[in-house]
């Protein structure tokens, strides 16, 4: 007899390729996750295709980096992914801020996806959250010291991935599964690859630093205009990452949508087109650095439709000492993380009388 793991593999089957450290989880998270179930629509067709997909993969190894001082890894049938937007300006990304050699998370989401993986919730947390960062080792194995009061997305820059994972890990004190990163440029040129994506908008949105102008209406956005989308700040609610994070997560459920109901099996063209940008704009975790990986992993999304994703912001309140930054409201943003470290919905309860950025209903 075989031990059933959380994904519901036979614990000890065969997978034709080695483990690394732990048994991998299958079931796919929502956001970019969702690039990737353009995979799996194809099925076999794309396998003559695979060593130039794989080549397009580039996999951290999170584990490695982060040893053995994790939070338990809590078998109940749940997973969670920490998903981070990455705002380096390095490269191609320069077009959207001068390079000054470093990144930081732009856009940080725990997703945590429910056992049987028919529904999911995803928690943002904003940038400017200000938190006790631990101390972490970055690539390179360098010491990377513990702060009080830092910006949370200072994680990411000056630890890299992994500091981010022991941050949130930290914070939460829930164990992440899987960590995929996504880059600006791949995330604008996945939407192209995609055919844009439609959204609503109840209010004009004219944004010069982002460089987007919508009047209201019902708009089909191309990849510049989603990136403009997302990074758009200043001219929504009250002008906070809080704002922000309202049109993002309003954003993702009209992607996830979208990606269901773009025809690809009939068209193999537009299906490779979208597998090698959904392969370019992810760094995801070593144990999802293959096409046959990643393949399994989005498989999941079939069960989650966007109705069964709640989206929420992690509870915080404007800081006292600095009002361009914020604090989590410790009572009610342990009400979260224990809701889903118990495999729970998050209750109403947690988000009640928080800071909310004021820009909801903005986009639908």
């Amino acid at each position: 007899m075989t031990e059933q793991t959380k994904s519901g593999r036979a614990r000890g089957a065969g997978s034709g390729r080695r483990r690394k450290q732990r048994a991998k989880r299958r079931k796919a998270p929502i956001l970019i996750s969702a690039a990737a179930a353009v995979l799996v629509l194809g099925g076999a067709g794309l396998g003559y295709v695979y060593v130039k997909l794989d080549g397009n993969l580039k996999g951290v190894d999170i584990n490695a980096q982060l040893g053995t001082e994790r939070p338990d890894d809590v078998d109940n049938g749940s997973l969670d992914i920490l998903v981070l937007g990455s705002d380096s300006r390095s490269g191609d990304n320069g077009a959207y801020g001068k390079d000054e050699g470093g990144a930081r998370s732009d856009t940080a989401m725990v997703v945590h996806v429910y056992e049987g993986h028919k529904k999911a919730s995803v928690v943002s947390i904003p940038r400017d959250t200000l938190v006790d960062r631990p101390s972490c080792a970055d690539a390179k194995g360098t010491a990377v010291p513990g702060e009080h009061r830092a910006m949370f997305n200072t994680a990411y820059e000056v630890g890299g991935p992994a500091c981010a994972v022991k941050t949130v890990e930290s914070m939460s004190g829930i164990r992440m599964d899987h960590y995929i990163e996504v880059d600006f440029t791949g995330f604008k040129k996945l939407i192209d690859e995609l055919g844009g994506v439609e959204i609503t908008t109840t209010q004009a949105i004219e944004d010069p630093k982002s460089h987007l102008d919508l009047a209201p209406g019902t708009h089909t956005l191309d990849g510049e205009q989603s990136l403009g989308l997302v990074r758009t700040r200043k001219s929504v609610g009250d002008g906070s990452d809080l704002g922000r994070i309202q049109l993002q997560q309003a954003f993702m459920k009209a992607f996830i949508e979208q990606v269901k109901d773009v025809g690809v099996l009939t068209n193999p063209a537009k299906l490779y087109g979208l597998a090698d940008a959904a392969t370019k704009a992810i760094r995801p975790d070593s144990e999802l650095d293959s096409v046959q990986e990643l393949m399994g992993f989005a498989k999941g999304l079939s069960g989650i439709a966007a109705q069964n994703v709640r989206m929420v912001t992690l509870p915080v309140e404007y800081d006292p000492r600095d009002p361009n930054r914020v604090v989590p409201l410790e009572a009610q943003s342990r009400q979260v993380w224990k809701a889903l470290k118990g495999d729970l919905p998050i209750p109403a309860s947690a988000t009640k009388d928080t800071a909310t950025g004021k820009a909801d209903g903005v986009v639908r």
